[in-house]
């Protein structure tokens, strides 16, 4: 069995900046991370190796800053990362992204099973992993908390709003998970020096053959800001708790929020 946990190296949200007085980002001191939730779906992949003797890669497109990524990422368990850096990477959307991933999969495939992320950390879009499986021509299941592979079939308990699920695939398929699937382990130093021996191959974009349309992005971002949220600072001072309570939820009830 071949498995592929597809990951996003994003920028690490805490290293990022609100500039109050215009809400613009200062991103020029944040370092990169393995998406949280992508953590999740390399993970699950990890375990299906160690559990099933499956062979399990890894596979990015980002801009330059993605060679950073191999370290953490392979010493996680997969055994080869394939990566695309490309300057495209920095204005694609779930379009462009799922395009290329697919040319991907498909020069390098086929895989039993294709694992990914519920969305990315940085805009948690939910939209790579359906259309991975439609380019694919793949059964696609999303938001997935248990996994169970049982011969050629793919038993996923779905979490949805309300209630769970179980959904169960003829594979090869497309699998989204969810933080709730697993715990990310944190990789010991013998992971990490040993992540140093395993491959990690480029792949230019050029290579793909995919055409200009597909490389455009369907939507744009002309800005960004940050929320910040100015709070009314009251303190109250009453020597009887029960009476800063009261003036609470007062104070509360009267703007709607009690």
């Amino acid at each position: 069995m071949k498995i592929l946990a597809c990951y996003k190296w994003t920028m690490d949200e805490q290293d990022i900046k609100i500039n109050s007085e215009n809400q613009s980002l200062d991103t020029s001191r944040a370092k990169y991370k393995i998406s949280e939730y992508d953590k999740n779906a390399i993970e699950e992949a990890t375990l299906l190796m160690e559990s099933a003797g499956a062979n399990t890669d890894v596979l990015t497109f980002g801009g330059a800053a993605v060679k950073q990524s191999f370290k953490d990422v392979l010493s996680r368990g997969p055994e080869q990362a394939f990566y695309i850096a490309d300057e495209a990477a920095d204005s694609a959307d779930a379009f462009v992204t799922a395009n290329v991933l697919a040319a991907v999969i498909r020069k390098n495939g086929p895989y039993d099973l294709v694992i990914c992320g519920e969305g990315s950390s940085d805009v948690y879009n939910q939209q790579v992993a359906p259309r991975l499986g439609s380019l694919l021509g793949l059964p696609t299941v999303t938001y997935v908390q248990k996994l169970e592979l049982q011969g050629n079939r793919v038993v996923a308990t779905r979490k949805m709003a309300d209630c769970t699920e179980v959904a169960t695939v003829e594979g090869p398929a497309v699998i989204s998970v969810l933080p709730e699937i697993n715990k990310p382990r944190i990789p010991s130093l013998k992971q990490v020096l040993g992540a140093a021996k395993k491959p990690a191959t480029e792949i230019k974009i050029a290579d793909l053959g995919l055409s200009a349309a597909q490389l455009t992005p369907k939507t744009t971002r002309k800005a960004l800001k940050g929320f910040v949220m100015n709070r009314k600072n009251v303190v109250y001072k009453e020597t009887d708790q029960a009476v800063n309570v009261a003036k609470l939820v007062a104070s509360l009830a009267a703007e709607g929020l009690a």
